[in-house]
């Protein structure tokens, strides 16, 4: 592959970090109704730093590893079994 495929790759996954990170650091502050936080990371733009830093330190309720792999069966599908 070429060096325009994998920046383009590099910049489609930074992308897509970051925006993930925002969606669950905005979502978790407006539940948590920590206004200044969700205005601060709604204007900044850190790459998801922020927003990680956001998550796992200052949150009322803060995000845990146990909680990250309970995520996991909301991305699964299964599929019914066949008799």
């Amino acid at each position: 592959m070429n060096a325009a495929v994998w920046s383009n790759a590099l910049i489609y996954f930074v992308l897509f970090w970051s925006l993930f990170w925002k969606g669950v650091a905005l979502w978790r502050s407006a539940q948590l109704k920590q206004r200044n936080w969700f205005i601060v990371m709604l204007v900044l733009s850190t790459i998801g730093i922020l927003e990680l830093i956001y998550l796992f330190r200052f949150a009322k309720k803060r995000l845990t590893f146990k909680e990250i792999k309970s995520w996991k069966n909301a991305f699964i599908v299964s599929t019914p079994e066949k008799k």
